[in-house]
Order: structure tokens, then sequence, then C-alpha cells
């Protein structure tokens, strides 16, 4: 969730939420660039959205990234966050951005 984490939305987001989000940028990571992967937590109401929107290899790192659009929707409100992320020699993603 990266940039909307310490958002006011953000806070509002409880553990659950955060499972299904956390899921859904996972999948995102995979996903064609375009591809819009959706959460939506039934007990909560609490929902949103990751878009990959560029993917390539850092000029610094050499690393694979991926830039993305999130959105999540708390409570009828509304909150759009971008970031990066690159994956690790592991095979794991840390998001830089």
């Amino acid at each position: 969730l990266g940039s909307l984490i310490g958002s006011e939305l953000g806070k509002s987001l409880d553990q659950a939420d955060m499972m299904y989000a956390n899921q859904a940028q996972s999948k995102a990571y995979a996903a064609p660039v375009g591809e819009t992967i959706s959460w939506n937590n039934p007990d909560s109401g609490h929902s949103g959205t990751v878009t990959p929107t560029k993917e390539g290899y850092s000029n610094t790192s050499g690393r694979y990234c991926r830039e993305y659009s999130q959105t999540i929707y708390v409570d009828g409100r509304q909150q759009t966050g971008y970031g990066t992320a690159c994956q690790n020699p592991d095979g794991t993603w840390q998001i830089v951005q």
C-alpha cells in the first residue's frame, strides 16, 4: 500500500483490509501493465484497486521494477496513490517509492 498507509484514509484500514490489499498488490506484480486488480473486504465494506502502469529495469540497481497506481475506498471516500516496486534477487518485491 506504500504511500497510502500513512494517509488519513490509509489509517482507517484494518488488518483484514491490509491483507486483501496486499494480496491484490502481489497479483499486480505479475499482471499485465494496465490490468486493474481489485480487492474488497466484505466485513468492513472497504475496497480498492491496484493497476500496474509501467515496467522496466532500474537504471541504478538493474532490478526489474513496476510502477503502479493504487486507489482505496473507505466509507465512500476515495484516495489514489502511486508507487514503484522492484524485484529482489530472491524473487520478493520491495516498494522503493
